[in-house]
């Protein structure tokens, strides 16, 4: 045992501790500095135009996610203003700590520098991590809430403190204000610590005052659903009925995991559920492992997409660290400690072109081809030269200056009571951000939480509408003119339409508001 007196030579568990924080920290600014160096090629993502609007309306809640990433816009603007990158800046800052938690579980899990490299480069290498934490949204935050809290547990379980769920209770009710899936990473947890002998930690106080914590910081969030007759839930049952994402089998699902980690990791994160749930050191985290396999279950169950389990893999990273510094310890292994870094770092190298915005898009597509490997859809109705993540990257200004022509070209009395509708989230969002340098006004949409905001003054005497069908239009207009035409060749199949103008709604716009809503 390590002196406590002040003065004393460090013992051996403070050298490795401090060690292997140091590993984490490097591999921390890494991953940092990738995203910095990166994240502002090709262009907003479509789902970034919307949570630029959310954080234009800050709430406690929205239609189709948790109210954090509307607060995280709304800060991301005023502290680094418009640009790409600054909007950017607070996911790569996520990656970073995503990185540094791995290191500090290989810590508490016994593990020293050569686990923690490894747990961390394998974090760091991971495809699905290079894409989520290029992009501004709740999935570049959900990990750290995660991993905090199974670092609480952690802490709980090693050094037999109690005080520890406090912490877990705050990871987990911010979780729940970044994103609702929280509830299942709990409910799973739960599961884990009744089927081990960790339920035995129902008898303590601080258990229970972590768990209440978490449903105080919760509670706006709740308040808000149930203010809005639970609309969150009536969006997830319409995208059920709807057949929208891609259903896949579970020997699928599971290879979707192993693919979006980098295949070359398999074999970390393999070894870090068998040290949860099997290995003489690792198995009094078995809650750990066991919350794995029913988060696991539970997605496949609900047919989720393939990345709502990345949140999870760092944990057993680190776990998986500590068995390879093991295996590295024999004499024939030994090689190992330098070798499968090595390829695991030049590999991962290879693959990253595949999720980073590194390469002009023609050279983007000849080395896809040449790789023989495209990312797996998780939606029936995205198509495009590029994978979604990169698709929905391209032809949003070169919209809205299309649209900024037909508005402009209305005749002056026209132009004045004219409003712009889009019938999805991406087109209202880029209108919003980039109109008004253009001389536009907002937008409306009946889609996803834009539908809550209304019709804003607009009657619909005059309305430009964006993604419309013709026959749509002319079902609910006196006269349909086409106006215009979008498609910028990389953009998703669904960003090239045609723009109408809209005279004499049938209906007064507020007055058929109702009947537009569109939750999907």
């Amino acid at each position: 045992m390590a002196s406590e007196t002040p003065g004393a030579p460090e013992g051996p568990d403070e050298r490795r501790g401090r060690g292997v924080l140091a590993v984490a920290a490097g591999f921390a600014l890494a991953k940092l500095l990738t995203h910095l160096l990166t994240n502002d090629a090709y262009g907003y993502f479509r789902d970034e135009l919307y949570f630029i609007a959310c954080g234009e309306h800050p709430d406690w809640g929205y239609v189709d996610h948790s109210p954090m990433v509307g607060w995280a816009a709304w800060f991301a603007r005023r502290a680094f203003g418009d640009s790409l990158a600054g909007l950017r800046f607070l996911p790569a800052l996520a990656g970073a700590l995503k990185v540094f938690l791995t290191g500090l579980l290989v810590r508490e899990f016994g593990g020293g520098r050569v686990a923690c490299a490894v747990a961390c480069l394998c974090v760091l290498v991971a495809p699905i991590y290079l894409g989520v934490d290029t992009l501004f949204s709740m999935n570049a935050f959900e990990p750290v809430f995660w991993m905090t809290g199974a670092l609480a547990v952690v802490l709980a379980v090693r050094r037999g403190e109690p005080r520890w769920w406090l912490l877990f209770g705050l990871a987990a009710g911010l979780g729940l204000q970044n994103k609702h899936s929280t509830l299942f990473y709990g409910f799973a947890l739960l599961v884990g610590v009744v089927a081990t002998d960790a339920r035995r930690v129902f008898r303590s106080k601080w258990f229970w005052a972590g768990g209440s914590l978490a449903l105080l910081i919760f509670l706006p969030n709740l308040l808000w659903e149930y203010r809005h007759d639970w609309a969150t839930l009536e969006l997830l049952s319409n995208v059920g009925r709807s057949g929208k994402n891609v259903s896949v089998s579970p020997a699928e699902f599971v290879k979707q995991q192993i693919l979006m980690l980098h295949p070359l990791s398999f074999p970390v994160w393999a070894a870090g559920l068998w040290f949860l749930l099997f290995d003489r050191e690792g198995r009094r985290f078995r809650l750990l492992g066991v919350a794995y396999l029913v988060l696991l279950a539970t997605i496949i169950a609900l047919k989720g997409k393939n990345y709502y389990m990345q949140p999870v893999y760092p944990l057993l990273f680190a776990a998986g660290g500590v068995l390879f510094e093991r295996l590295t310890r024999r004499r024939r292994a030994a090689w190992l400690k330098y070798a499968y870094p090595l390829v695991l770092l030049a590999s991962g190298a290879a693959l990253a072109p595949l999720v980073l915005p590194l390469l002009p898009v023609e050279t983007y597509l000849r080395y896809q081809e040449r790789l023989g490997f495209k990312p797996p859809k998780t939606e029936v109705g995205h198509a495009g030269p590029l994978p979604q993540h990169f698709g929905d990257m391209f032809g949003w200004p070169e919209m809205v200056e299309e649209v900024a022509r037909v508005y402009h070209s209305l005749p002056p009395e026209e132009r004045a009571k004219a409003g712009i509708f889009a019938n999805n989230y991406g087109e209202a969002g880029a209108v919003d951000f980039f109109g008004p340098a253009r001389g536009l006004p907002k937008a409306v949409s009946p889609h996803q939480n834009y539908f809550l905001w209304g019709p804003r003054e607009y009657t619909g005497e005059v309305l430009i509408l964006l993604q419309s069908k013709r026959k749509d239009a002319e079902r609910n207009c006196l006269s349909v003119e086409e106006a215009g035409r979008v498609g910028h060749p990389y953009a998703m199949a669904e960003e090239h339409f045609t723009i109408f103008v809209c005279r004499g709604l049938k209906k007064p716009l507020r007055e058929l508001w109702p009947e537009l809503k569109h939750w999907n």
